[in-house]
């Protein structure tokens, strides 16, 4: 199936941001993304109801007044990612995706370094693990960059292509047995 092109960008960016809990999305945006609006669902109070409904209302009210958003969760799956697109494109925005690569073990123990409600149960890091795929282009994302530690306290960057052949989900970095 070819890919279609996206419609027109007229809007800002909505930036996607996918990966692991501790995955290093939180610095990414303090180092990268700060002028954008910040959206996660982690700053809602712990017993706030309708979670999707109002981080969706937030992410609409940020672009309808032209500024550029940031969704800090784990955005997992095509589930939690396809309606951001779709908000997204509905506002004439650009939507990248910032994958984060599944590394488990650092994850952890990044996670068991953290204190009070930043800390997540590991059980919750191994959950998110088991449902984590790997966005493309296909999936209506105008660009996807992966991104990694660069070793120095920065990251890396790399633009996946779009040109590249559109394959299946790929679970966790490898093809995902269950597609």
């Amino acid at each position: 199936m070819a890919r279609q092109t996206p419609p027109e960008q007229t809007g800002p960016e909505l930036a996607v941001l996918v990966g692991l809990q501790a995955a290093g999305k939180s610095t990414f945006y303090r180092q990268h993304l700060a002028g954008h609006t910040l959206v996660s669902k982690d700053r809602f109070p712990r017993s706030a109801r309708r979670k999707q409904q109002r981080q969706l209302r937030l992410i609409d009210e940020a672009l309808s007044a032209g500024q550029a958003v940031a969704v800090d969760n784990t955005n997992p799956s095509p589930r939690e990612w396809t309606p951001l697109v779709l908000l997204g494109r509905s506002h004439g925005a650009r939507v990248t995706a910032y994958w984060f690569p599944p590394d488990l073990a650092a994850s952890l123990r990044r996670n068991a370094a953290r204190e009070g409600r930043a800390r997540v149960p590991d059980v919750g890091v191994h959950a998110t693990h088991e449902r984590l795929l790997r966005p493309t282009p296909a999936d209506g994302f105008d660009t996807v960059v992966e991104v990694r530690f660069d070793g120095r306290g920065g990251f890396d960057l790399r633009e996946v292509q779009a040109d590249a052949p559109e394959s299946p989900h790929l679970r966790n970095g490898e093809p995902d047995a269950g597609q």
